[in-house]
């Protein structure tokens, strides 16, 4: 009796674990079907964004760097004819204008090179394109979605293609500068004329390569719904075997063919007859034993943290791969950015005590500032005044003012800044706005002081500003405001 109850629990328990595998690949089936189709739209967009954003980029610089050279050649002449005929064979603007030429022309969608660094998303990105184009079924794909499916493949291909014949650019530029140097090399102090048409041209090489890895990085951010779509893919068995044969990454690499199978694993050494042999060698050399395996170990933890390190500074200054060209001036580190992007929003509080003429009130301000590069910035905001009445005892809610403010901030040192502003503030007690348009009733504040600024690890609020200012033009208000103000900001 109880051989046969056990037999039917077994049963159950297959037919459960039958049913519940039957159920995940059928929500595995829906949630294919159910893909995020405007993905693809969002990929289009993106990269023709990027492709519009880095030709406009491209001719702007490269008529900048000829407007350098044509300058430099002009005042090598004045100096030097003879090394300035050397330098200059040809017309540099017509130079320059066949390499544009060449990048507008250059159309190609077939790419070899993914730049001075691989860029993991951008090849997940397109491994997941060419399988869903291969595979339409898995969403449900009609003609009027495969098709774009294809089209937002072929401009990412073609995005990448101009992004490697701006690296072409790049070492282009990067040669052209070391032929000037070397041609220069001569000199033990350069013309004036001639230093500043050198530097000039630099800066402009710099920033044009640290453009194309801002669009680069861009690229390589695949947003909410890309990491979405990547999630559902992965959990297709046939997709991981087409990226192992399809990837940027596995073309560099050379995945043999029987990779992920046991005949593939046939000749290896296993992980324990590894660690024996380094056990052996050092225990022999130091005497050690299991020791020298730790002391090995920690000596690697210390070059990673010290190669992070070094990573870091590299990428602060516009690095990240190869042919990274140190400037030999400190740049901006929001030139590469757009106008949107350099904007921060922001809002603040400030407590003020009550005297005899004005209740206690909170000033609730926010403010839209503009990113001038070096945490240096500039912004405008207004301000609402909340009346919180004269003590615990009296607290009542009353609109007590608004006010409309202009700042500048200055970076001093580390955390530390200047900060400064002029300020037009209504503060008379108001039942609706249509009071406050009485130009009469507002009064002026000047302000400046010293502010602190407080990263946050928040992934909404970014910083935290505590200043300290000083309101100049206190001692000209009736009724006197108080000259001292403690004001907390965040940014967003």
């Amino acid at each position: 009796m109880l051989y046969k109850q056990g037999l039917y629990l077994a049963a159950a328990l297959c037919l459960a674990v039958t049913a519940a595998r039957a159920q995940s690949v059928d929500s595995l089936t829906n949630k294919i079907a159910n893909f995020p189709t405007r993905l693809f739209s969002k990929i289009s967009g993106k990269t023709a964004s990027l492709q519009q954003q880095l030709n406009r980029q491209t001719e702007r610089y490269l008529r900048r760097m000829a407007r350098q050279e044509e300058k430099l050649r002009t005042r090598l002449y004045k100096t030097d004819s003879l090394k300035a005929a050397a330098l200059y064979p040809q017309d540099p603007k017509q130079q320059y204008a066949a390499l544009l030429q060449k990048f507008q022309q250059d159309s190609a969608r077939v790419f070899t090179s993914m730049g001075p660094e691989y860029l993991p998303r951008v090849d997940s990105l397109q491994g997941a394109l060419g399988f869903l184009t291969k595979n339409p079924s898995l969403v449900n794909a009609n003609p009027a979605l495969q098709s774009k499916m294809q089209g937002s493949l072929a401009q990412l291909q073609q995005l990448q293609a101009k992004l490697q014949a701006a690296d072409a650019i790049k070492q282009f530029v990067q040669s052209r500068k070391a032929q000037i140097q070397q041609a220069l090399s001569s000199y033990t102090h350069l013309p004036s004329g001639i230093g500043n048409a050198l530097a000039g041209y630099k800066k402009q090489a710099y920033f044009y390569a640290d453009q194309v890895r801002a669009y680069r990085a861009e690229l390589n951010d695949p947003g909410k719904m890309m990491q979405t779509a990547l999630v559902l893919l992965n959990k297709v068995p046939a997709f991981s075997g087409f990226m192992k044969k399809n990837s940027f990454l596995s073309g560099l690499m050379g995945v043999p063919p029987d990779y992920g199978t046991g005949k593939g694993l046939e000749g290896l050494q296993t992980r324990s007859q590894v660690m024996s042999m380094i056990q052996s060698k050092i225990g022999a050399g130091s005497g050690g034993g299991s020791g020298g395996v730790a002391t090995l170990q920690n000596s690697l933890n210390t070059a990673k943290a010290d190669i992070a390190k070094l990573q870091n500074k590299l990428s602060k200054l516009g690095g990240g791969g190869g042919g990274m060209d140190v400037p030999d001036f400190k740049p901006s580190d929001q030139r590469t950015k757009t106008f949107l992007n350099r904007l921060m929003y922001g809002f603040n509080l400030q407590t003020t005590q009550g005297t005899y003429y004005f209740p206690n009130y909170t000033d609730l301000g926010v403010s839209l500032g503009y990113n001038l590069g070096h945490s240096n910035s500039i912004g405008v905001g207004a301000s609402y005044k909340i009346g919180l009445g004269t003590g615990w005892q009296h607290i009542a809610l009353s609109n007590q003012g608004v006010g409309l403010r202009s700042w500048v901030d200055i970076h001093l040192k580390k955390s530390f800044s200047i900060v400064g502003g002029y300020e037009l503030n209504y503060l008379q007690p108001f039942a609706s706005f249509q009071d406050i348009r009485q130009l009469n009733g507002w009064t002026a504040s000047g302000l400046i002081g010293i502010a602190k600024t407080i990263s946050l690890k928040s992934t909404i609020l970014k910083k935290t500003q505590v200043a300290f200012m000083w309101n100049f033009l206190s001692y000209y208000q009736v009724p006197q405001q108080p000259p001292v103000i403690f004001r907390v900001g965040y940014s967003l």
